[in-house]
């Protein structure tokens, strides 16, 4: 199986990022995959550090339940099982058909520019 890699991006304009992946997806070789934020607001808000700390975590340890990774990094159950949702629904995370989770990605990079208005 191929590695995976992501690429964090902030794009104001997303039909530009959409056309970009579209783009990519006609090359024959694996491009990566792309996760585009608006804003860094919207980053930001959404990528919290407890958030990160999961995505790290998880990242090359295989699947890992819930509970298995609320322990790794010393958190509540519930609130890990919160985040992993947004997680999941970002695609940093993946679910499992036996409930567990598992961040798919070998590397991840946030191409980040902030210019000055």
């Amino acid at each position: 199986m191929t590695e995976r890699f992501l690429t964090i991006t902030l794009q104001p304009d997303w039909q530009a990022g959409l056309r970009a992946a579209a783009q990519a997806a006609q090359k024959s070789t694996y491009q990566g995959e792309v996760l585009n934020f608006e804003s860094p607001g919207h980053f930001f808000g959404q990528l919290t550090e407890k958030r990160w700390a999961l995505v790290r975590t998880a990242q090359g340890k295989g699947e890992l339940s819930v509970r298995e990774l609320a322990r790794l990094v010393d958190r509540d159950v519930k609130r890990v099982h919160e985040d992993v949702v947004v997680l999941a629904d970002l695609g940093l995370l993946e679910r499992t058909e036996s409930g567990g989770v598992l961040c798919p990605y070998s590397s991840m990079h946030i191409d980040m520019y902030l210019k000055a208005a």
